[in-house]
């Protein structure tokens, strides 16, 4: 049996057994609990620890465990007042205090047993490099100094690998030009903070990312969405946009871009440098994908830090998605002034990343294992969007007039699932969850009105092809439902 399991199932069974005892009076020895339940000394250390964590049990050293004594009933608190406080506006706010963060619990939330996961935004358990992970984090921690204080800006040696990858063969960055992050949600806000004031308009995407339009509403920013196509944003309306607006700040992801998967044209990437430069505006290229890229992908387009000559771009990138959710390390890179002051946010919001994270990051990405894993990671994430966009054909087939897949994009984790107009989303969302398939309605990845209803379905986060293959189907009776099969 696997030891988390082991751990877990023991737990359980001394916790359902706790009323045996009284408040105070010892539990079985460490050495008999062994024996009654077949188990490791190590798994029965662990067991009682997660049952001391939850106050149930009372460890000694030399002595054994014992049974807590009761716990006080909690008293009710009044926190009405708090409806008053929190919404509350200054005479100076522009923008709504509340923080909506339902777009971003719905890929973090953990499926129900039996509910496939077509909502997450994550590898698979299968498909993270978890030995390759627990050797690197092994190796970190007996480095001399990893348990010390990092330099505020990232250990350099980590710093200078996020240069190289971000910048290209020509060498457009410099370690100098990088901070390292507690990830690229981080990375995200700091920006969104350092380069727009409260109350101020910042374009995006539309549709786009939901987490980053939590984190600029929180910062009481006001997003103001630009249309896009097959090819990305549409610059036309971009430059358009900048004018009605005055806003001074562009967040996109020109790269296998976050619903939709759609991949910057060749041909609007100087456009949206140039009409930003035009605009005196920033551009936060979230380049949140660039390693999840498909087997079958064509060469990848650089970043647009690296063809930038005046500073316009920042750059935001990350190793969780491709890593794990726990390996929060991400990167933000800029030239000019605009550095000092996101540096200067990061301090004053987490200080710095833990370096023994850092050091753990810096062994996996310097070690065999990780090209090795991005192959293998390249491999799967093809045959996983081929086995959706496949079995969604089979199940709603090909015709243009029912809810079709219209990008098959050649990276990421996801496809953009277009329904009928008149489909009620949410309604579908909720029927496919009953069904047994956990997917994300369209309408949170919008800042304003949809133009038309979506779900977004990921095939990173299913255990394999015969999932996906399931989930379609499920999918399919939910839709019949509601839509009385149509």
């Amino acid at each position: 049996m696997h030891e988390r399991s082991s751990v877990a199932e023991l737990a359980a069974i001394l916790r359902s057994g706790l009323n045996r005892y009284s408040p105070g009076e010892k539990l079985p020895s460490s050495r008999a609990l062994v024996e009654r339940h077949r188990v490791s000394p190590v798994t029965v250390s662990r067991a009682l620890a997660e049952l001391a964590a939850e106050g149930l049990v009372v460890t000694r050293p030399g002595a054994g465990a014992f049974r807590a004594e009761a716990r006080p009933q909690v008293r009710p608190v009044d926190t009405s007042w708090q409806e008053i406080a929190l919404s509350a506006e200054a005479a100076g706010d522009h923008a709504p205090r509340g923080v909506d963060a339902s777009g971003v619990l719905a890929t973090l939330a953990a499926p129900a047993a039996g509910v496939i996961e077509l909502n997450g935004g994550y590898l698979h358990p299968a498909l993270q490099p978890e030995r390759a992970l627990a050797a690197a984090l092994a190796r970190a921690g007996r480095r001399p100094g990893a348990w010390g204080r990092p330099p505020m800006e990232g250990v350099t040696e980590l710093r200078a690998w996020f240069a190289r990858e971000t910048g290209g063969p020509g060498g457009a960055l410099a370690e100098s030009d990088v901070l390292v992050t507690a990830g690229g949600q981080s990375a995200l806000t700091a920006a969104l903070r350092a380069l727009a004031p409260p109350g101020a308009p910042v374009l995006v995407e539309s549709p786009t990312y939901p987490g980053m339009l939590a984190a600029a509403r929180a910062s009481g920013l006001r997003p103001v969405p630009v249309p896009m196509d097959a090819d990305g944003v549409r610059t036309d309306l971009l430059a358009e946009a900048f004018r009605a607006s005055g806003a001074r700040l562009f967040v996109c992801q020109p790269l296998f871009q976050n619903p939709t998967g759609a991949v910057l044209a060749a041909g609007r990437r100087a456009e949206v440098l140039r009409v930003a430069r035009a605009a005196g505006a920033f551009v936060v290229e979230d380049d949140f994908a660039r390693r999840l890229v498909h087997e079958d992908a064509p060469p990848l387009p650089p970043t647009l830090i690296s063809d930038d000559p005046d500073g316009t771009v920042v750059h935001v990138c990350s190793l969780t998605k491709a890593t794990s959710p726990s390996l929060r390390v991400g990167a933000l890179a800029a030239r000019g002034p605009v550095l000092d002051r996101l540096r200067a946010i990061q301090v004053v919001d987490s200080f710095f990343v833990p370096r023994p994270l850092q050091e753990a990051a810096l062994e996996l990405v310097g070690s065999p294992a990780w090209s090795r894993h991005l192959r293998s990671t390249s491999g799967q994430l093809a045959v996983r969007r081929e086995a959706l966009a496949a079995a969604l054909r089979l199940h709603f087939g090909d015709t243009g007039t029912g809810p079709g897949v219209r990008v098959v994009p050649p990276g990421g984790y996801h496809l953009w699932l277009r329904l009928p107009d008149g489909t009620d989303e949410a309604a579908l969302a909720g029927a496919a969850l009953r069904a047994g398939v956990a997917v994300a309605p369209g309408r949170p990845y919008f800042a304003a009105e949809p133009p038309a209803p979506h779900l977004r379905l990921t095939f990173a986060s299913a255990a394999g092809t015969a999932e996906l293959a399931e989930g379609a189907r499920r999918l399919r009776a939910a839709y019949d439902e509601v839509t009385g099969g149509g």
